[in-house]
C-alpha cells in the first residue's frame, strides 16, 4: 500500500475519499459503501420507472387532454425536468437551519407520497388483472388490502435483503430497459392497425366530466392539468443523492446517476407512449374499457387473454421493483433527516446484523399505507396522491435551487456542475416548479363534488402549516440543520439531547454550519 509521507489514506482510494468528503460535512460513515455508479443509476432509473407512471396514469392522460397532451406533454416535461442538489446555500446559520427544516419536511412528505402512488398503483393493476378470466370484483377495501401486502413485501426485502438489493437492482434495470423495450416493441409490431401521427400528436380529448373543464374553463386548462402523468412519472431521481453515502466515488456517481436516469427515462418513456398510442385499436372502447385499465385493454385488443396476462404481469413486476426501491430511497432520506434531528432521533438506527435503517423502512411503509386510506371514500384519491408526491418532491428540489439562485456566492460547487449555465437553468427550473405546484392543486374532474374533490391543496396546506408552525413554535430552538456529528462527538456533546448542539455552537465547542 502506497501512502503519503504523513501517513494519510491512499490518494487513489475512492472509498477513503468519499469518507473524507462525508467527514468534511461533519458526518461519519454509518452505512455500507458498496454501490457502484450503475447501481446508483439503477435505483433512480427504477424509481422513475416509466412503465409505472405511464401505465397507472394512462387513463388519466387519455381523458385529460388525450393523446396530443400525452405525447407533446412528455416532451415539454422532459425538457423542463432538472435537478440541482445543495445543502447549505443560505447566507447565514439561522436561514440555513430554516431552509434545511423546510426542504427536509417537504421532501419527507414527497418521499412516502410517491411510494403510496407507486404501490397503490401496483395494487390497482393486480386487482384489475385478477378480473380477467375470473369473477373477482375489485373494491376499495380489497385494493387497500393488496396495497398493504405489497408494502409489507417491500419492507421485508429492504429489512432482511439489503445484500441482495444490488442484485434486485440489476434485475430491475433489465426489466425497465430490455423488458420495457420488448414490451413496447411487441405491442406496436403485433397491432393489427395503427393510429395516424395526427391522432398521436394532435388529438385533444376532454373526458374530465360533464360538461368538462374544456367547456367550463378552457382547453388550455385541461392541457395543463393533463401533464400530471408525465411530471409524476419523472420523479424520484433524487434517490441517487439519498444513496450517495452508500455509493463509491459519490461526488461523480450520484449526479451522473441523476442525469443519466432522467435522460434514459425520458427516451424510454417517449418510446413507450408512442408505441401505446399508435397501437390503440379503438379510442372510445379503450377509454370505456370494461376492465377499467386502458393499457390492459390495448393488450387484450392485440393479443389473446393469455398473452395480455403475461405482458401485464411484466408491467406489475416492474411496478413492484419501482415501489421496492422507492421505499429504499425513503428510508435513507428519513434516516439522514433523523440524524439531523428533523424527525425523532429514535429513527436514526442501523441494524447491526442487516446493515439497514430498519426503523425508517417501516416508518416509510406505515406512512405510505396511511396516505392511501382516503381511497376508501374518494374516487380521485390516486390522482391526488400522485399530485401530492409530485408537488412535494419538486418543491423540495426547487428550494435549494432557489437558494442557490439568490445567494449564489455562498454556493460551493462540486466537481460536477453546470458552470456559467447554473443560474439561467436554475431560474427556468424555479419557474417551472412554481407552475406545476399551482396547476396540480386544481380540480381535475367537473363538477367538483365530495367524491371528486382534489384534496391535494388540503394536504399541501397541512404540510405547510406544520412545517412553518413547528419551526417557529419549537424547532428553531434546537434544529441547526446538518449537524457536525464527528466534531460534536469529539467535543463530548450528546447529539441526542435537544438543544445540545445549539449550546455547543454558542460555547464555541463546535463550528457553526
Amino acid at each position: 500500500m502506497k501512502l503519503f509521507g504523513n501517513g494519510s489514506e491512499r490518494a487513489d482510494d475512492p472509498d477513503a475519499k468519499d469518507e473524507g468528503t462525508l467527514a468534511e460535512q461533519g458526518y461519519k460513515q454509518e452505512l455500507r459503501r458498496d454501490w457502484s455508479l450503475i447501481h446508483n443509476f439503477g435505483v433512480s432509473f427504477s424509481i422513475i420507472s416509466v412503465i409505472t407512471g405511464i401505465t397507472t396514469l394512462f387513463e388519466y392522460g387519455l381523458t385529460t387532454g388525450g393523446p396530443g397532451v400525452m405525447s407533446i406533454g412528455w416532451i415539454v416535461v422532459s425538457f423542463f425536468t432538472i435537478y440541482f442538489w445543495a445543502a447549505m446555500l443560505s447566507p447565514n446559520n439561522e436561514l440555513a437551519a430554516f431552509f434545511s427544516w423546510t426542504t427536509g419536511w417537504v421532501n419527507f412528505v414527497g418521499q412516502f407520497a410517491v411510494t403510496t402512488g407507486i404501490t397503490f398503483g401496483c395494487a390497482n393493476l393486480i386487482a384489475t388483472l385478477a378480473t380477467v378470466k375470473s369473477t373477482f370484483v375489485p373494491t376499495p377495501g380489497k385494493i387497500l388490502g393488496i396495497h398493504a401486502a405489497l408494502l409489507i413485501s417491500q419492507g421485508l426485502f429492504n429489512t432482511f435483503g439489503v445484500h441482495i438489493l444490488r442484485y434486485l437492482n440489476n434485475s430491475s434495470i433489465t426489466f425497465h430497459s430490455l423488458g420495457v423495450f420488448a414490451f413496447a416493441t411487441a405491442i406496436v409490431a403485433k397491432a393489427p392497425t395503427h393510429q395516424s401521427a395526427k391522432f398521436v400528436f394532435a388529438t385533444f380529448y376532454d373526458g374530465t366530466g360533464t360538461p368538462g373543464w374544456a367547456t367550463t374553463a378552457s382547453p388550455a386548462y385541461v392541457a395543463c392539468i393533463g401533464i400530471l402523468m408525465s411530471q409524476y412519472t419523472i420523479t424520484g431521481f433524487d434517490a441517487s443523492a439519498h444513496l450517495s453515502e452508500e455509493t463509491r466515488n459519490a461526488s461523480w456517481s450520484a449526479p451522473l446517476g441523476v442525469l443519466t436516469s432522467i435522460i434514459c427515462s425520458s427516451v424510454f418513456g417517449f418510446f413507450l407512449i408512442l408505441c401505446l398510442l399508435f397501437s390503440i385499436q379503438d379510442f372510445d372502447s379503450t377509454i370505456a374499457s370494461t376492465v377499467g385499465q386502458p393499457v390492459l385493454q390495448i393488450l387484450l385488443d392485440i393479443f389473446s387473454e393469455d398473452g395480455a396476462i403475461v405482458l401485464f404481469t411484466l408491467v406489475i413486476i416492474c411496478v413492484w421493483h419501482c415501489g421496492l426501491f422507492s421505499m429504499t430511497s425513503n428510508s435513507r432520506m428519513m434516516f439522514a433527516f433523523s440524524r439531523d434531528h428533523g424527525i425523532p432521533r429514535w429513527f436514526h438506527y442501523v441494524d447491526a446484523r442487516f446493515h439497514a435503517p430498519v426503523r425508517t423502512i417501516w416508518l416509510a411503509a406505515a406512512l405510505a399505507f396511511i396516505l392511501a386510506l382516503p381511497s376508501l371514500g374518494s374516487s380521485v384519491a390516486f390522482a391526488a396522491a400522485t399530485s401530492i408526491a409530485t408537488i412535494a418532491l419538486y418543491v423540495s428540489y426547487g428550494l435549494p435551487i432557489l437558494i442557490g439562485l439568490i445567494w449564489h456566492k455562498n454556493f460551493k460547487k462540486g466537481p460536477f456542475n453546470l458552470g456559467v449555465f447554473s443560474r439561467p437553468v436554475a431560474l427556468v427550473a424555479c419557474l417551472w416548479i412554481g407552475f406545476i405546484s399551482i396547476i396540480f392543486c386544481l380540480p381535475n374532474v367537473d363538477p367538483v363534488t365530495s367524491q371528486t374533490l382534489n384534496y391535494t391543496p388540503v394536504a399541501v396546506g397541512i404540510v405547510a402549516v406544520w412545517t412553518f408552525g413547528s419551526w417557529y413554535l419549537f424547532a428553531r430552538k434546537y434544529f441547526t440543520g446538518p449537524i457536525r456529528q464527528i466534531q460534536a462527538e469529539e467535543a463530548g456533546v450528546d447529539i441526542d439531547e435537544p438543544g445540545a448542539l445549539e449550546r455547543a455552537e454558542i460555547e464555541g465547542k463546535i463550528d457553526r454550519m
